[in-house]
């Protein structure tokens, strides 16, 4: 779900089709607010796109947009990386570590994965969006930060909320905008115009010519149910320039 901020191409990322549509509404008419923003889909749907999106679209877009990955943070960690670390008695080789929040400061913070967050890490981070100041870790002097908190999710919320897995109070503190994400065979229409964008992209970035993607490899490209989402088409079409046999002249074929 990267995204690089070029002239508009989150709106090719995005596609075209109804459902993507009423997302780009929502990103619009949610990025000015400054409010928090829940982005929910299966993964590898776009979900970080989106949230750039939104920020790029906010108030804060010369600020910085820092993402906490809380899927593959260690547990022990989360504090330490969320509030950051007061210097030791030896600054020198225990100096001061700002957490992500305090280096988000004046833009947005994106929680990716957040039902994944510790459920003890999830009670004191309630307190810290609500008053937008913390202590690092081994301080006593209270932070004041000014943060936009984006977060994602791949999880249904409500069950994890169910099981007591996750706070409510978290929750609806993070769900002020709720935006799903649909997975992308639910959007087929999109999958032509998201497969050519790829190939262009890959070409720039391999430094290789693109290949033409002919009319029946978008078709095939279309029943595909992609499991994997957007990400594994952009896989797959990686793969397709670098190992699809043929010359660069020649297009792609379905049966290749």
């Amino acid at each position: 779900a990267e995204l690089r901020l070029r002239a508009g191409p989150e709106t090719t990322l995005l596609g075209t089709s109804v459902s993507i549509a009423n997302i780009r509404s929502q990103i619009e008419r949610a990025a000015p607010t400054g409010s928090r923003v829940m982005i929910t889909g299966p993964a590898g749907s776009g979900k970080e796109v989106v949230a750039r999106m939104l920020h790029a679209r906010s108030r804060r877009a010369d600020g910085p947009f820092v993402v906490m990955n809380c899927a593959t943070l260690n547990p022990a960690r989360f504090e330490e990386e969320l509030f950051g670390l007061e210097a030791g008695n030896d600054p020198v080789t225990h100096p001061r570590r700002a957490g992500v929040l305090e280096r988000a400061h004046g833009g947005t913070l994106l929680l990716d994965e957040v039902s994944d967050m510790p459920l003890e890490t999830q009670g004191k981070i309630v307190r810290a969006l609500q008053d937008q100041t913390f202590e690092r870790l081994g301080g006593s002097a209270r932070v004041k930060v000014d943060v936009r908190v984006l977060s994602t999710s791949n999880k249904d919320l409500q069950a994890e909320i169910a099981a007591g897995r996750f706070r409510e109070d978290l929750y609806y503190r993070l769900a002020v905008v709720p935006i799903r994400v649909p997975a992308l065979k639910d959007h087929r229409d999109d999958v032509p115009l998201l497969a050519e964008a790829f190939m262009t992209r890959s070409a720039e970035s391999a430094g290789m010519p693109a290949r033409e993607l002919s009319p029946d490899a978008l078709a095939a490209m279309q029943t595909y149910d992609w499991p994997g989402n957007v990400r594994q088409l952009r896989n797959t079409v990686d793969w397709l320039l670098i190992m699809a046999p043929g010359g660069a002249g020649e297009a792609i074929r379905a049966e290749m």
